[in-house]
């Protein structure tokens, strides 16, 4: 015989549920969503990097290419890391429903409202 409890107890176990599973889906999108932003995003911040490393390490590459080629890759790696940890921030701090095209423009206003 099942007793009011029960039925709360499998209520509540359904709530949970149907929460944990809407989790899952909006953690996909953003997780896409950070991908995608990650991605391209890496892509010019990698151009401006080797536009001002790799001519700065011109002379150290033909003396030692061993070393230069290790230095070079650590500063990649180093941009690589802060620019990943500074984006998962940024995805954490304006939460789960936000996209790259909102957390642009959220970032935009931000910009125009501290310029003014």
């Amino acid at each position: 015989m099942r007793t009011r409890t029960d039925d709360s107890d499998c209520q509540r176990h359904y709530k949970e549920f149907k929460i944990m599973s809407n989790e899952t889906v909006d953690s996909k999108k953003k997780s896409a969503s950070e991908a995608f932003v990650n991605s391209f995003g890496g892509y010019p911040i990698g151009y401006g990097v080797g536009i001002v490393v790799l001519p700065l390490s011109m002379g150290w590459i033909q003396e030692d290419p061993y070393m230069a080629n290790i230095a070079i890759t650590g500063v990649y790696s180093t941009v690589s890391f802060v620019r990943s940890y500074f984006l998962r921030r940024m995805f954490e701090k304006y939460g789960i429903d936000d996209n790259f095209l909102r957390l642009g423009i959220k970032f935009a206003r931000g910009i125009i409202e501290k310029v003014k």
